[in-house]
């Protein structure tokens, strides 16, 4: 009688056992399904720059800033013009100022050259940061603003396949038709330009590409329109850097 009861007991206990193991065994597929559908998902999003990259040859691109600007309901203006439309003084005093080895390095070296030009007798805060043309363009398509390791961490392999996908043209091209160069969504030189002189961006003149590039790390609080001390030195220097080393363009007036 007892090891009858005994049996009855455990056969009843049995179902609701197997029913818990079975529930956990559920949940854990779940999560490992979970898991595996966000892995995939960091993945695309991290190969996409890679694979959307090589279209930029003949594809003009938006930054993302400016699809955040659109999706918030904000203004942007932007004409895409081709390298041959602007001011060949413009690019070349950008490079001068931004990183006046990008026509030799691979996206990410700046090089020996632009230390050379960080005289000590410069009585002017230079505005250039650690990252290469290439990387600014690579933030303005791909990535996202301000200081973080994470993006740096995106950033560098990203400018590295940039340079070897896109010829330095048009690395510098899509460049100035996606930097932020007005207060109120003024994106490419183009308006840009029209911005803050009423005139095309093949017009610029040395002293007007000057005081456009010394404001390119934030238009939002410097001013080509009405540029204040602080700008007008700054342009000042870039003018006599892009006046005394206008070979370090080079590369911008080879064949593509």
């Amino acid at each position: 009688m007892v090891f009858a009861a005994r049996r009855d007991r455990l056969q009843d206990e049995g179902p609701p056992r197997r029913r818990k193991r079975g529930a956990s065994r559920a949940r854990e597929s779940g999560l490992r399904r979970l898991l595996a559908f966000c892995v995939i998902v960091i993945l695309v999003v991290l190969a996409a720059p890679y694979i959307i990259a090589p279209f930029y040859r003949v594809i003009d691109p938006v930054s993302t800033p400016m699809l955040w600007r659109w999706a918030t309901g904000q203004r942007v203006q932007r004409i895409f013009v081709p390298l041959s439309r602007i001011a060949p003084v413009l690019p070349q005093t950008v490079i001068l100022a931004e990183d006046a080895s990008f026509c030799r390095n691979h996206g990410i070296d700046l090089g020996a050259i632009r230390e050379a030009l960080q005289q000590s007798d410069d009585d002017v805060a230079e505005s250039r940061g650690a990252s290469t043309i290439t990387q600014q363009t690579v933030k303005n398509l791909f990535l996202w603003s301000g200081h973080s390791v994470v993006r740096k961490v995106l950033e560098i392999p990203l400018a590295i396949w940039l340079t070897l996908v896109l010829p330095k043209q048009r690395i510098m091209e899509i460049y100035l038709n996606t930097a932020e160069w007005g207060p109120n969504g003024e994106f490419g030189i183009e308006a840009g330009a029209r911005w803050a002189f009423a005139k095309s961006a093949r017009d610029l003149d040395a002293w007007q590409a000057a005081e456009l590039t010394a404001i390119l790390p934030n238009p939002h609080l410097r001013s080509a329109r009405d540029p204040s001390t602080p700008v007008r030195r700054l342009a000042a220097l870039h003018e006599r850097r892009a006046a005394a080393h206008p070979a370090l363009a080079f590369c911008l007036h080879s064949q593509k």
